[in-house]
């Protein structure tokens, strides 16, 4: 009995997991083999039939490729920005708290709320950012359609990677912060006695120290970019055409007219966010310890 007595303690937790991760991930992949009809009404098995609809998709590769352009960009832009506000505001200066609540708002909003606000001041009549490129004359010098940046596919990504680094980089920064609160003074103090410039400082002594909280902080984002659904939804619905859908706006689209061609999306989505976990901890070498 004794021996049991650790499952009065794990066991609310293993439970919990099987229901909310272990059910849904087995249920999502039997689906992915079923013939559901739109009103999710299950009409028998469709062996590989939805795999092989949803890999015929002739906007499947684009869409997985820009996923990947998508996932990248904004974590990697997050990381760089990150890096130089958490080295900032872990310096002494008047208001340096004041900044750090300002920070925080963009990730305390909702992110549902912070699209819709960024889709309003991009409105093409009435958008607070057109007003400014009008009164600039910065529309007039690149022509009427640059008056709607969210409907044009050159421009609607980059603003949605812009909204999207925006309202990552306050965790990670945090995150960062929290790390560089961790590295013990006297190390700087040594380092500097010895004469090691300050950028020599941070690439030999903070930068590796940092790598733990750094690793976390990237992680995180790189799971809650690659299956970010309301920054797009919100300001472009995917479009114009797919040309800024990413698979799990695709995997949504699809579930209106086919919910096993999106189970099936959805298992690929799985796996993708797997890979892109290991092989991210693969290059990071998250084991080796710091030296």
């Amino acid at each position: 009995m004794r021996a049991l007595e650790p499952l009065a303690w794990v066991g609310p937790a293993i439970v919990l997991i099987a229901l909310v991760v272990l059910w849904p991930v087995v249920e999502m992949i039997r689906s992915s083999f079923l013939k559901i009809s739109k009103f999710g009404i299950i009409q028998g098995g469709n062996g590989t039939a939805n795999y092989d609809k949803l890999f015929a998709e002739p906007d499947f590769a684009s869409i997985m490729g820009r996923t990947l352009i998508w996932v990248v960009a904004v974590v990697g832009l997050t990381v760089v920005i990150s890096l130089a506000l958490a080295q900032l505001f872990n310096q002494r200066f008047p208001g340096r708290k004041i900044a750090r609540w300002a920070l925080i708002a963009p990730w305390a909003a909702s992110v549902l709320m912070t699209a819709i606000i960024f889709r309003w001041m991009l409105d093409p009549e009435v958008g607070v950012i057109n007003m400014i490129r009008r009164d600039l004359g910065l529309l007039d010098a690149l022509g009427g359609a640059a008056a709607d940046p969210l409907g044009q596919s050159a421009t609607a990504m980059p603003w949605l990677i812009f909204v999207a680094v925006f309202v990552s980089v306050p965790f990670t920064t945090y995150a960062l912060i929290a790390g560089l609160s961790t590295i013990p003074g006297d190390i700087y103090e040594a380092a500097r006695m010895d004469g090691a410039s300050k950028m020599r400082i941070y690439w030999s002594i903070t930068f590796p120290l940092l790598r733990p909280a750094l690793t976390v902080a990237a992680l995180i984002n790189v799971m809650n970019v690659f299956n970010n659904f309301p920054i797009i939804w919100a300001m472009t619905r995917g479009q114009p055409g797919y040309s800024t859908s990413t698979s799990t706006i695709f995997m949504y689209i699809l579930k209106n007219r086919d919910i096993g061609e999106s189970a099936a999306m959805s298992v690929v989505n799985f796996g993708m966010v797997i890979i892109l976990t290991v092989v991210f901890l693969k290059v990071t070498r998250w084991k080796s310890e710091v030296a």
